[in-house]
């Protein structure tokens, strides 16, 4: 039997593999009192997936540059000495990728989160191993401008093909990123995103747990 899944996976943190909304709200509400600016009622978990300074142009309702750079700097420091110590995986997730890992598939991370700290949380959950390589928006110089771009560098540097991969995220930036790449897309539906049932993924995984069906139709070649 054919194995439905492809022998390259390419798998988002934020909302897929990690659950980091206690760690980026703590923080953010740390560099919102440092900017003496109060934050709006905007639901941050819908807001999860991009940089984060897109993230506080959209809760600040602004533009601003010099208020950007104050939040942004004031949210890293915070996010890198304290915030990111709150993150977990999501429960299945380390059983799941070693399961993953063993039947001989390929994994990956695309991230729009920083290079230091995705580090330092996977190894931290003990999850860092399980992964060829991390792609990161400042993992190349210059930063990537999104994970189209990521995705490219991606192929290029594997020698393999779209069909080969699938992607495995929670927001419609992950879909689009895989749409424009022609790459399938598995949608974490336990993630941060608002994805409509309307949009076309290729499978959609309630869990962790929910990867063991497939695992078990077969390994990868």
């Amino acid at each position: 039997m054919k194995c439905p899944l492809p022998r390259c996976l390419l798998f988002d943190l934020d909302g897929t593999i990690l659950d980091s909304l206690p760690g980026i709200s703590f923080s953010v509400d740390r560099a919102c009192q440092a900017a003496g600016l109060h934050r709006t009622d905007a639901d941050l978990r819908t807001l999860l997936g991009p940089p984060i300074r897109n993230i506080f142009s959209r809760l600040a309702a602004t533009g601003d540059s010099a208020l950007l750079d104050r939040l942004e700097a004031a949210f890293r420091s915070s996010y890198d000495s304290e915030g990111w110590q709150l993150t977990r995986c999501f429960e299945g997730a380390r059983e799941t990728l070693q399961a993953i890992q063993a039947g001989g598939y390929r994994l990956f991370v695309i991230t729009n989160k920083p290079q230091h700290i995705s580090l330092l949380i996977l190894e931290r959950e003990g999850l860092l191993n399980f992964f060829e390589r991390v792609y990161t928006r400042d993992s190349r110089t210059p930063p990537y401008a999104g994970k189209v771009e990521m995705l490219e560098d991606f192929l290029r540097d594997s020698s393999v093909s779209p069909s080969e991969c699938l992607t495995i995220g929670d927001t419609m930036e992950d879909i689009r990123a895989s749409a424009a790449m022609r790459i399938p897309m598995a949608l974490m539906e336990h993630g941060y995103g608002e994805v409509g049932n309307d949009v076309p993924v290729a499978m959609r995984l309630q869990s962790f747990s929910d990867f063991l069906t497939y695992l078990n139709m077969g390994c990868a070649r």
